[in-house]
């Protein structure tokens, strides 16, 4: 057996000799290729429309179900109105001054009772927040009321302050000045203590540290406290407006109960959402004005 010691063969090397112009040589088709688009902006063309037209889409979507179960006879309508006839029922409403009258006593309600729950609850926030002593006096008291149903006080409300208007703004008072206490003493408690060290070094006294960095330090959580006392403050109107109201939007709800007029009741529901919405944009607003300088991550 013989054994061949000639070398491995290499691969030609390419042909030079052609010009690149030349048309005799032989033409490469060159592979198809697919244009890559990143995912954002894939993301970017799906969020090209408005956005509030993106979140009037759920809303719609449901109303639109609800006018067709309606037509349809799916949907009875001593059960629940169709929407057009919740509409017209807004519109009488509206036309002859009761709506906008109902709605003016109840916003009178929510706004003196937010007041003096909002200052109840932020004065106890700060005396617990700012001081260990005032922690020891005050907190304590404050979550054991807290686990108190303020909705069964009413009773003792009525009892206590009669059927006028002072139990039904007591009501919205309590159950604001528990979330914004919450919202405010956690605030102050979160705020980073080198941040309290920077101050120091930098010769703030115990009111200048109070106001120049706890305070500021505290405004998210007081605003976010803010936004719970709302909607808890909406909350407390409806079950205050069942019980002995002679005016409001909870009393055209209870005649409307009587006479079975399920259009009239959604009128009010919609009214106490529109309110209630309302109030929260506006709180989103302050919170874009007063936390300009806190970075936040908004979605992708």
């Amino acid at each position: 057996m013989t054994v061949s010691h000639a070398p491995p063969k290499q691969p030609a090397p390419p042909d030079l000799s052609v010009a690149p112009g030349d048309s005799s040589a032989p033409s490469r088709t060159p592979p198809d290729l697919e244009a890559v688009v990143p995912a954002s902006v894939r993301r970017s063309r799906l969020r090209s429309a408005p956005r509030w037209a993106r979140r009037a889409v759920g809303p719609l979507l449901l109303l639109a179900l609800w006018q067709v179960f309606s037509a349809t006879g799916v949907l009875d309508p001593d059960v629940l109105a169709s929407p057009g006839t919740i509409a017209r029922a807004g519109a009488d409403l509206a036309a002859d001054g009761t709506l906008p009258a109902a709605m003016g006593v109840s916003l009178q309600r929510v706004l003196v009772g937010l007041l003096l729950g909002g200052v109840v609850g932020t004065a106890l926030a700060l005396v617990s927040g700012l001081s260990r002593l005032g922690e020891d006096l005050v907190d304590a008291t404050v979550q054991m009321l807290r686990t108190v149903p303020w909705v069964g006080l009413i009773p003792l409300f009525i009892i206590w302050l009669g059927i006028g208007e002072a139990p039904k703004v007591a009501l919205i008072a309590l159950g604001v000045a528990f979330h914004l206490y919450l919202n405010v003493y956690a605030g102050i408690r979160g705020v980073d203590a080198q941040l309290i060290e920077a101050g120091e070094s930098l010769g703030l006294g115990r009111w200048g540290l109070v106001r120049h960095v706890v305070l500021p330090g505290a405004l998210p959580g007081a605003m976010t406290g803010l936004r719970y006392s709302l909607a808890t403050a909406w909350l407390a109107l409806v079950f205050g407006e069942s019980i002995n109201a002679d005016a409001g939007i909870g009393f055209l709800m209870n005649q409307a109960r009587e006479f079975f007029r399920t259009d009239v009741i959604v009128v009010c529901l919609v009214v106490y959402a529109f309110l209630g919405l309302t109030a929260d944009v506006i709180v989103r607003i302050l919170e874009r004005l007063l936390l300009q300088w806190r970075p936040t991550f908004t979605g992708q």
